[in-house]
């Protein structure tokens, strides 16, 4: 395992220098969560063709991150080291993505009205695919997330018929039996009152949990705002996060060691690119 980190270290840093710029400092400071410095990230700017990318999954097993754009149904594979070109694969030729989970080795694309592409390669390495409906209708999702804990996939509303201003629903696609089985829901009255609103529509764009903390950090570009909470969704903390480095942020990973990698689309404003946070835990007496 520490072989394993050190070696991950050493890839990381050497992406950093060969392939990412480190952002100028902000003229106005904005507060971060503990371990992270939302102010500086390490920046990767991206090709044309992923000016609208949405989800993305670090890969471990060669510090790589796959990704998905919003029209078209190809599968990205973005190196994190020098000298490596993009790769891409045809999943399907259907449109309007909006998020991507990986387990195993198995990976889960979400359409924006809840219906779920799973896929994998086989040994000839080519794509296998399953299609999975959502059972109801006139709802819009932007988020994916998988949850070991409970072997779940979890599709966040962005805006569903039943939520109103002061909650948003969580629904579950069980991996086991290969259904959705339940629901939940985010107070989103408790997000107000923490950014000193009375009530907001608070519509997210992309979540995952982080290994590390085991916190869930949910990001929405329309409002401007990080949010965290528990793994079942309980707000602890919000953070307003910078509209100049957070363009149109559309996806979130993670690394095993808790770093943050945030995927922006272009927004009209350059091109697309990844944020990368490092996490520095803090070190207890």
């Amino acid at each position: 395992m520490l072989y394993r980190y050190a070696c991950f270290i050493s890839l990381f840093i050497a992406f950093i220098n060969s392939r990412c710029t480190q952002s100028a400092d902000n003229q106005h400071a904005y507060k971060s969560p503990d371990g992270y410095n939302l102010n500086k990230p390490f920046l990767l700017k991206l090709p044309v063709e992923l000016d609208e990318i949405s989800g993305v999954a670090f890969y471990p097993r060669d510090s790589s991150v796959f990704a998905i754009g919003d029209e078209f149904g190809w599968l990205y594979k973005i190196p994190l080291t020098a000298g490596k070109p993009i790769r891409k694969w045809k999943f399907s030729n259907e449109g309007d993505f909006e998020d991507l989970a990986m387990v195993d080795k198995v990976f889960y694309v979400l359409q924006s009205n809840g219906n779920i592409i799973a896929f994998t390669f086989d040994d000839h390495n080519q794509i296998l695919t399953h299609h999975q409906e959502f059972p109801v209708s006139g709802n819009e999702f932007e988020i994916l997330f998988y949850d070991p804990h409970i072997f779940k996939l979890t599709l966040l509303c962005k805006d569903c018929e039943t939520d109103k201003k002061k909650a948003l629903t969580a629904f579950y696609f069980n991996l086991l039996n290969k259904r959705f089985d339940d629901s939940s829901s985010i107070n989103v009255t408790a997000i107000a009152n923490m950014i000193g609103e009375e009530k907001i529509k608070f519509k997210p764009s992309a979540a995952a949990i982080n290994p590390v903390t085991n916190e869930l950090f949910i990001i929405s570009s329309v409002n401007k705002l990080l949010v965290i909470a528990d793994r079942k969704g309980n707000p602890k903390q919000t953070f307003p996060i910078d509209v100049a480095l957070f363009k149109q942020p559309e996806g979130i990973t993670f690394t095993p060691e808790g770093d943050l990698i945030i995927s922006n689309e272009s927004a009209d404003r350059g091109v697309a690119n990844l944020l990368f946070f490092k996490y520095n835990k803090k070190v207890t007496p």
